[in-house]
């Protein structure tokens, strides 16, 4: 091989892997909104079709009947997105069925709403499995967070709606 066929090769590896690494980076958002994808969102309705593609066209798979409910946003596609709840089913829906307000479910059985952020701190209150509630803020191991009007702070851990190391006010 000679050096500049050499050359040519590695200059070619090296646009690929700049073309990947932006592809890469331009799949992290939404060709649409330019938000991040995924991100959790929640369900502004009681009742929200879920088709099986981007228009009103599509065939309806699932009705989503929890107003708050947590979903992810997967896929974006004009007015239409692709969202998909904890037990990962979902479809597409129009935008305006959700909002940006974070909610959660709670995982863990019976588990305890907290008067402050610690493990030792009174306990407020116990949410059974599956109940929605509110995020006002998330820090590394906490969240504070309001259901019926009860507030406190229950461990990131007992819910679903936050990732593990998601941290916002």
């Amino acid at each position: 091989m000679t050096r500049i066929s050499a050359f040519l090769a590695f200059s070619a590896l090296v646009v690929g892997l700049l073309v990947s690494a932006a592809e890469a980076r331009a799949a992290e958002r939404g060709p649409v909104t330019n938000l991040p994808i995924p991100r959790f969102v929640s369900l502004k309705v009681g009742e929200a079709n879920v088709r099986r593609g981007p228009s009103l066209t599509h065939r309806i798979d699932w009705v989503f009947k929890r107003r708050g409910m947590p979903l992810t946003v997967v896929g974006e596609f004009g007015h239409w997105r692709q969202v998909r709840d904890r037990d990962g089913v979902g479809g597409w829906i129009h935008y305006s069925l959700i909002s940006g307000a974070r909610t959660g479910i709670v995982e863990r059985d019976l588990a305890p709403v907290r008067a402050r952020d610690a493990s030792d701190a009174q306990i407020k209150a116990r949410l059974e499995a599956g109940v929605v509630i509110y995020l006002d803020r998330c820090e590394p191991v906490w969240c504070k967070v309001k259901v019926e009007g009860h507030r406190g702070w229950m461990e990131k851990s007992a819910l679903w709606g936050v990732k593990p190391n998601e941290v916002f006010d």
